[in-house]
């Protein structure tokens, strides 16, 4: 039996109790079953928007799994075309976690007293420092007009 058809019957009981709705126990029972009707009434809504809910994300799951298939296929694509060149990192020197920007960007290249090599674009350089991430030590430099 559902909530709605248990709230039914309990009406249908209190209707066939034939109940004085004018005593105190008969209004107090009168307004539990009706407030009983009215929970049951908003649990079946909630219950009917969150099967709607369900069945929307089920369809947005759907999609997104599809679109991801699309996109996996194309990188597969492109991923075939990168193995026929052999990368070799060894032979390649690189700073990680460095971020180059795009190529009209200066990028400068200060050794700190500790011998640590530190890469900046022009933004740090006119902030006027820079500290070392392998000792602390804050590197300063100055922008004269004469000077490239």
């Amino acid at each position: 039996m559902t909530i709605s058809e248990k709230s039914a019957y309990l009406k249908g009981l209190m209707d066939g109790l034939s109940l004085n709705t004018e005593s105190d126990e008969g209004k107090m029972i009168a307004a539990i079953v009706d407030l009983l009707g009215d929970m049951a009434k908003r649990v079946t809504d909630i219950e009917e928007t969150t099967i709607a809910i369900s069945d929307e994300l089920d369809e947005i799951e759907e999609d997104l799994d599809a679109i991801e298939d699309f996109i996996m296929d194309e990188d597969d694509y492109e991923d075939e075309d990168d193995d026929d060149f052999d990368w070799d990192d060894s032979d390649e020197e690189f700073d990680e976690g460095f971020d180059f920007g795009d190529e009209d960007t200066t990028i400068y290249e200060v050794e700190c007293a500790c011998g640590e090599i530190i890469n900046f674009d022009e933004e740090t350089l006119e902030k006027g420092s820079i500290v070392c991430p392998n000792c602390g030590e804050t590197l300063e430099f100055s922008l004269d007009e004469d000077e490239d």
